[in-house]
């Protein structure tokens, strides 16, 4: 066991460290999370090499990448969009060892141990749809750019749970490119070339054919607006956003369902979106505005369908909601009073239309083929009961929307403090123990932590 790491985990300075990244509330949590990952990678070296265990694990590094929650900007990036978006709390965590071989072993909290050799970096058919993919995937990002790799060993913990629409891979993949970009590149690539190294991962290696956003707001962290209109470059602006400051708990509600199999119906989206960029001659619908799509709707109905149409209608729409979703929060930031209450409102009210959107326009919100599960929808619909019972609104402060890529998952709600206990109580009562989850916005991003 590493004596001097532990005792440097109860100084002040990892105090405040974890505090903001986790809370305060949860500093003694987070101590004792990593206190649990040093021992098991000390138990793991003494198991591979027990002579020089005590030596090794004096070179412990610790590495993190936040999971996130998409704000607005549903389903845009792929075709160029805008979006909103937020690292949040819940994370992957890793200890880290450089290697002096060509191996990398990477152990994860509940997971089945990965293991890679370096010297092979081809993409594996056999592979996809695994962390090993994504983790071969990054390492042949990283090699083509010229940077010579070197193993490591690592034990993770992640607390970005699978399935939910807050980026669990994503975390992964720019966990994995900060591994080794300071391991053995001098820690100088920018987020958004962590972010881009995870995206080509993920589409090469992992099959999964994903935009950029998830990957950019786990990189970067905090709140950000990108706009992906160049998609190789997107702009990256910062947001602040501190929804306890408002009296808003922002939480997640898993209702449960799997993302797994699911591959088809992402792809769907931006395929057809495209669709109906191609119709007019373009490669993507941020080639395009609102107008011309509505002044072809018979034309593109009887050449590509309506669902293609409904969901660029959707992109049109959600892209200029990101725009003003920015406004409406700096300027309940800047104000005060009256000023301030109003800006939140409109905020919140361009949430429930983004919500709204998506499962009207965008129809993300069930499989088609499997009318019978409806979470997403049925959480809601619950939502909005909960505040708006006929003749009676609890609190005009709300909103509501489906997170992540849809279809299954999780929904997004803005929930005020003084409800937020008997909002989890119905919740949980229709989804089980442990489904809604409240997020904090933390302010890094992929990063080592320096105690």
């Amino acid at each position: 066991m590493n004596e001097r790491l532990l005792h440097r985990l109860d100084s002040p300075q990892a105090a405040s460290l974890l505090a903001s990244l986790y809370g305060p509330e949860e500093l003694e949590s987070a101590r004792y999370r990593y206190k649990s990952l040093i021992k098991g990678i000390c138990d793991l070296v003494s198991q591979e090499d027990p002579e020089q265990a005590a030596e090794k694990t004096a070179k412990l590094r610790f590495f993190t990448a936040p999971g996130r929650t998409e704000l607005g900007g549903n389903h845009t990036d792929h075709n160029h969009g805008k979006i909103l978006a937020a690292s949040i709390q819940l994370d992957v965590v890793a200890l880290v060892l450089p290697r002096a071989d060509k191996q990398v072993l990477f152990r994860s909290t509940g997971y089945p141990d990965v293991r890679i050799d370096l010297s092979d970096l081809s993409p594996r058919v056999s592979e996809q749809g695994t962390t090993e993919a994504l983790l071969r995937g990054v390492a042949g990002e990283l090699a083509a750019q010229g940077l010579a790799l070197g193993g490591f060993t690592a034990h993770a913990d992640s607390t970005v749970f699978a399935g939910s629409g807050l980026s669990s891979s994503a975390a992964i993949e720019v966990l994995f490119g900060a591994i080794f970009d300071h391991l053995y590149g001098e820690g100088t690539r920018s987020a958004l070339e962590l972010a881009k190294i995870g995206q080509k991962a993920e589409n090469t290696y992992f099959g999964k054919p994903s935009g950029l956003m998830d990957q950019t707001a786990c990189a970067y962290g905090g709140g950000v607006l990108i706009d992906f209109e160049n998609e190789q470059y997107p702009t990256v602006r910062p947001i602040h956003l501190d929804m306890e400051s408002f009296g808003l708990c922002l939480c997640v509600v898993h209702t449960r369902g799997n993302h797994a199999d699911l591959t088809a119906e992402y792809a769907a989206i931006p395929q057809e979106m495209k669709a109906v960029a191609r119709f007019f001659g373009k490669s993507v619908l941020r080639e395009l505005d609102g107008e011309t799509l509505l002044a072809h709707t018979e034309a593109i109905r009887k050449t590509v369908g309506d669902r293609p149409f409904l969901r660029a209608l959707h992109f049109f729409h959600e892209n200029q909601r990101v725009d003003a979703m920015q406004e409406a929060l700096e300027r309940a930031e800047a104000c005060s009073g009256t000023a301030r209450s109003s800006a939140l409102m409109r905020y919140l009210r361009l949430v429930n239309e983004s919500g709204d959107s998506s499962w009207k326009l965008l129809q993300n919100l069930y499989v088609p083929h499997n009318p019978q599960d409806q979470g997403l929808p049925l959480a809601l619909a619950l939502t909005r009961a909960f505040f708006e019972t006929p003749g009676k609104t609890k609190s005009p402060l709300w909103a509501c929307r489906v997170h992540g890529g849809g279809f299954a998952g999780t929904i997004q709600a803005y929930i005020p403090l003084e409800y937020l206990d008997s909002y989890k109580t119905l919740m949980e009562s229709v989804f089980g123990p442990g489904a809604l989850t409240p997020l904090r916005i933390r302010s890094r991003g992929a990063v080592e932590l320096v105690f």
